[in-house]
């Protein structure tokens, strides 16, 4: 049974993206497959497929921090499910995962069936974690965190991006450089995304953001 015709991969690694093709290509009969290797990139996977049945991402990817990618494309396209394919397998990362928005969670550790499974689960319109993490305590997303998400999917792709540089330690030249356009207009980028988050410095935002870091001590290590 054909579930879906699109689906997106998003990982900066190479051979996980084929392995997940190949998950994909089993429980799938003739889907079409779109890869992605960083944030950017899925998004504008998304502009372009938007009739895309789902999106497989990789919490640590070129463009993002921890959360910050799954809340922003949840918040940018809220018709297209997003189940998360982390190596950070943390119950906690799992759990939160899911109240950011993600229809499941998939360990890159799973065998290729698993992750089958998961993908066929999730397009029937269920709702997909490893069986052993209904066994563990709830740990829930905080009030602030809630909040903070809700003003990040506020942003334009472009604001997301300097929040990402701006969380990253780069200044406003610096900034205004890699993205090719005036540092009156990263200023500009930067006073909008203070607005919008309810902060009142870079600091603070920078701060606000670390919320929604995974786990910093293993994000290196991804």
């Amino acid at each position: 049974m054909q579930l879906a015709s699109k689906i997106i991969i998003a990982d900066d690694h190479p051979l996980f993206r084929a392995a997940l093709r190949q998950a994909v290509s089993q429980a799938i009969e003739g889907v079409e497959i779109v890869e992605a290797d960083s944030l950017e990139a899925v998004q504008e996977a998304v502009v372009v497929h938007g009739d895309a049945d789902l999106v497989l991402l990789d919490l640590h990817m070129p463009g993002t921090n921890g959360f910050t990618g799954l809340v922003f494309l949840r918040g940018q396209n809220p018709g297209i499910p997003v189940v998360v394919v982390s190596g950070s397998e943390e119950v906690s990362v799992m759990k939160r995962s899911m109240d950011f928005g993600a229809s499941g969670f998939i360990p890159k550790s799973a065998p290729l069936e698993t992750i089958s499974e998961a993908i066929v689960a999730v397009l029937e319109g269920e709702e997909w974690l490893p069986r052993e993490i209904n066994e563990q305590p709830e740990q829930d997303v905080t009030e602030d965190e809630r909040k903070f998400a809700v003003a990040l999917a506020s942003l334009t792709p472009q604001q997301f991006r300097v929040l990402t540089m701006l969380t990253e330690g780069l200044l406003n030249k610096q900034i205004a450089y890699e993205l090719n356009v005036s540092e009156a207009t990263i200023k500009a980028h930067v006073t909008a995304i203070l607005r919008k988050l309810g902060v009142h410095s870079r600091t603070q935002a920078v701060i606000a953001a670390q919320h929604l870091s995974v786990d910093p001590a293993r994000t290196e290590m991804e």
